[in-house]
């Protein structure tokens, strides 16, 4: 048996009885006799209320629909449908539901419910934001509804506990630009056979007037009495290790999200287009420990391994060891690598350990050091100050901006490749980089 929904005054019932009290004191002041007015009045009020919460309809029947996998940054949807049997011309039902506030800023979400259509059937929907990736839960949803007069509302509470899954953004991977980009790239699903580029064999040509002659192959032509040239393609299975600072700084927020979900979703769109290329790619994720180390995996089809580790990567409030990390990540390699470190800093101290600790990676892998630039810090540099705490601030900003500006020196006079760019732009630099290390064999 469905137990009863409660009915309750509403707002409006109740400054309406508010208004009533001052009433009676006059009333009770001025003529005394007629002091049963004023309880009259109320009670009547009362049923008046309990009529129009009865008319207010009951519910049958309450449907919550929504994606138990959302990906974050990118909306995801949450709808609800009930059945009540109410007239369409009264106020239209509120539903507000509580979340984990790592499915949405606020934790909850509010929203009517229209008349969908069918008699008696009302439905609405919101949109929520996931703000970090894992696990988040529905927790309890409410909805209420008033009668046609607007003076009783029928409410009810539903426990949910229903569990919806936070990806890494993959907007980017399937961007119709980057989609277009794959299929014309040389290292499409089809790798075009470049002549004279690359290191690896593909096949002999005859040698033919233009050809560079330092791609003749000397002893194939000797046993065939003809001139023969290599042909070369670009080398492939090379290995690539996106590696994550999980530390304090990455997990500031740049523009509503977290700087490591920013640098995940980038590493994961220049991915996509390694395994493309025919490359091996594994993820590397520490703090003050290191963390998540995947197999190296290749080919498009194992991606989502790629995508379901980098959704364990996890948030860590402490300062990163980049020392023990990079040291554990070397020793684990076996051959020279394509190491790409998304990381920040924000103090000299913190810099000079992970100068010192890239400068040791260097020796044995390629590098790329990856930063999002801090909008922040260039616009309190840049802003007309009003007052002297704004010139204080704006010194302070210059300061710390050209700190940084000599890390990231003394980064590329190490050979390391650097890219500093705005969070929305890093992962096609990235891919750029990639692909023009790529092409000049730097890798191998």
């Amino acid at each position: 048996m469905r137990p009863a929904i409660p009915i309750v005054p509403s707002a409006r019932v109740l400054a309406l009885l508010a208004a009533l009290a001052p009433i009676a004191v006059v009333v009770a002041a001025t003529a005394p006799a007629a002091w049963i007015v004023a309880p009259a009045a109320a009670l009547a009020l009362l049923l008046v209320m309990l009529v129009d919460g009865f008319l207010a309809g009951p519910m049958s029947d309450l449907e919550l629909h929504f994606t138990p996998d959302a990906e974050v940054g990118q909306p995801t949807t949450v709808r609800v449908t009930a059945h009540i049997r109410r007239s369409s011309a009264a106020a239209p039902p509120e539903v507000a539901i509580g979340f984990d506030p790592r499915l949405g800023e606020h934790g909850h979400a509010h929203f009517n419910l229209q008349p969908a259509g069918a008699p008696f059937v009302f439905a609405g929907a919101a949109a929520i934001v996931p703000v970090r990736r894992g696990t988040g839960t529905l927790d309890e949803l409410w909805m209420r509804w008033s009668g046609p007069l607007g003076l009783a509302v029928r409410q009810i509470r539903r426990p949910l506990n229903h569990a919806v899954r936070v990806w890494p953004d993959l907007a980017p991977v399937r961007s119709p630009t980057l989609q277009a980009f794959l299929r014309d790239a040389q290292f499409g699903l089809i790798a075009r056979r470049i002549r004279g580029e690359g290191t690896q064999f593909e096949a002999l040509s005859e040698y033919e007037a233009g050809m560079d002659r330092r791609r003749i192959d000397w002893k194939a032509s000797a046993r065939h009495t003809t001139l023969y040239a290599r042909e070369n393609e670009a080398e492939r299975d090379n290995q690539i290790v996106f590696a994550f600072d999980c530390g304090q700084s990455m997990c500031e927020p740049v523009d509503g999200l977290p700087r490591i979900d920013r640098a995940v979703s980038a590493a994961l769109t220049a991915a996509y287009v390694a395994l493309k290329g025919g490359d091996r790619v594994a993820l590397f994720g520490f703090a003050d420990t290191p963390g998540l180390m995947t197999p190296f995996v290749t080919g498009t089809r194992a991606f989502n391994r790629l995508q379901t580790a980098a959704a364990d990567i996890d948030y860590v409030a402490k300062e990163p060891n980049f020392t023990l990390a990079l040291a554990t990540l070397t020793a684990r390699l076996q051959r020279r690598s394509l190491i790409v470190l998304f990381s920040d800093f924000t103090d000299p101290t913190s810099a000079e350990l992970m100068v010192e600790s890239v400068q040791r990676l260097v020796r044995h892998h390629l590098v790329i050091f990856v930063t999002m630039r801090d909008e922040e810090l260039a616009s309190l540099e840049g802003a007309a100050p009003d007052r002297m705490s704004d010139i204080a601030t704006a010194v302070s900003a210059h300061h710390l901006s050209h700190q940084r500006a000599i890390v990231l020196q003394r980064l590329r006079r190490l050979g390391v490749n650097v890219i500093e760019a705005p969070h929305d732009a890093i992962g096609y630099q990235l891919i750029d980089m990639y692909l023009s290390t790529k092409r000049a064999e730097a890798i191998g």
